[in-house]
């Protein structure tokens, strides 16, 4: 998989997800196993660039390559500005949002509401492709609603703009996050086109990920929600299709490690504060399905300190790991040590 001059060690991506992929996130999930990982969207208004919000978003020290920043905006010449100044700031892939279903970024016609109007989509895709250096790409919904599905048009524009890689979630806009992901649609789009082209929506297993794989011939998979506290889940499909097995499920331990380790990576980033209400979501994810961990959440969500969530994050994991070396997650928010 190659975008631009980057060649990614793997077909493993991680989406852009609002309030998640920081650089904290980003820096976990490629030393997990990730070949990129594209930031939270960036705001093409200049207004607030200065906003501690954004300057966090810019903020790549230390960042593994590639680094991939996206933003989003409905203005060709404001989205090309911003192009410019993130690559300023240290980006070197630019990835172009068109497939936010989010309310608030759809009302002012950004995200997949650019879907609706395909002459502004191409005056966005060439405004920003002629304003940088480095690579773009696009990331895009199958289309407005089921009665609209416009991707294989997109696709072409965005091929014939010079995008040089097209990430497609198998939903429309209209769909949001319901119902399944469907990949007909994407392995259309990449029979069509000689971009690169990941396939993105549902991907959550290795079976899923070679299935997704196969069935569109896609060149990458993208993951998003399944890589929420769940990092170690790129290492986990890489090498499934590597050699068809499966690694073993994350010991205790390592689970406990990881989890402290992206705290303070959180506390230091954010500063004691935001840091831990932001942790919260997080802590709430690594131990989703996990024995007594629904009153340890509750627990965590009342604590006000750093020091405090980690002695409870200490003690829950210690006492897990007292029972075995392995967990089994169960759906019935239950887990049997193995």
């Amino acid at each position: 998989m190659q975008i631009g001059s980057h060649k990614l060690k793997n077909k493993l991506i991680v989406a852009p997800m609002a309030g998640v992929t920081d650089r904290p996130f980003r820096q976990l999930c490629k030393k997990m196993g990730a070949g990129m990982a594209v930031s939270e969207m960036v705001s093409s208004n200049s207004l607030l660039w200065g906003s501690k919000k954004t300057q966090r978003r810019a903020n790549h020290d230390g960042e593994v390559s590639p680094i991939s920043v996206q933003i989003a905006g409905a203005d060709p010449g404001m989205l090309a500005t911003a192009a410019q100044y993130n690559v300023d700031q240290g980006a070197q892939i630019i990835d172009i949002n068109m497939g936010c279903p989010a309310k608030k970024i759809c009302n002012v016609m950004a995200g997949s509401a650019l879907l609706k109007d395909e002459k502004l989509v191409e005056k966005i895709l060439y405004s920003v492709v002629k304003a940088v250096s480095t690579p773009v790409t696009l990331k895009i919904r199958t289309g407005w609603d089921l009665q609209n599905k416009n991707a294989l048009r997109i696709a072409k524009i965005a091929e014939n703009a010079g995008i040089q890689a097209l990430a497609i979630h198998g939903r429309t806009r209209a769909c949001a996050y319901r119902g399944n992901a469907e990949y007909n649609t994407i392995a259309a789009v990449k029979a069509a086109v000689n971009i690169p082209v990941i396939a993105n929506g549902d991907i959550s297993t290795p079976e899923k990920a070679k299935q997704v794989l196969e069935y569109t011939q896609a060149d990458a998979i993208m993951i998003g929600r399944a890589a929420q506290g769940r990092p170690w889940i790129f290492k986990e499909i890489d090498h499934y299709l590597n050699t068809g097995e499966y690694l073993p499920p994350p010991e205790v331990c390592e689970t406990h490690r990881v989890l402290i380790k992206h705290l303070y990576d959180l506390y230091d980033f954010y500063g004691e504060y935001a840091g831990v209400r932001i942790a919260r979501k997080h802590i709430a994810w690594y131990t989703k399905g996990l024995a007594g961990s629904a009153g340890f959440r509750q627990k965590m969500n009342q604590l006000q300190t750093s020091k405090e969530q980690l002695v409870q994050t200490d003690i829950f994991f210690t006492q897990l790991a007292d029972y075995n070396t392995h967990l089994q997650y169960i759906e019935e928010e239950k887990a049997v040590a193995v």
